[in-house]
């Protein structure tokens, strides 16, 4: 037996943020100033868990922050410009798995 979807609800779904997205937001909440350097942005930010697919899998930005050359950042674009490839190569990683297809069709 199916429900009924509720009556008169005008709301808009929910959205996911994640990848890049997210992690504009969670800047935007921390209220990070540039130009900034690695350890003020992991300062700023506390928990640098941002999401990197729908599913809700996770990266630590602190961790990438410390792996890549810059330790600079100008601008947030350039800091954006800079993490989008990781974000986009872990979410193309986790895409190509068993679970990461399994999940990509259920609906929540």
């Amino acid at each position: 037996m199916a429900a009924r979807p509720p009556q008169g609800d005008t709301s808009e779904p929910d959205s996911i943020e994640f990848g890049i997205a997210a992690l504009n937001a969670r800047l935007d909440r921390a209220g990070v100033r540039f130009p900034a350097t690695t350890d003020e942005l992991i300062e700023s930010l506390g928990d640098t868990e941002v999401s990197y697919d729908a599913a809700g899998n996770t990266l630590d930005v602190a961790s990438v922050l410390r792996e890549i050359p810059e330790e600079r950042f100008e601008s947030e674009r350039d800091l954006l410009n800079r993490l989008h490839p990781i974000f986009e190569d872990r979410r193309r990683s986790g895409a190509g798995s068993l679970l990461g297809r399994v999940r990509s069709i259920l609906p929540f």
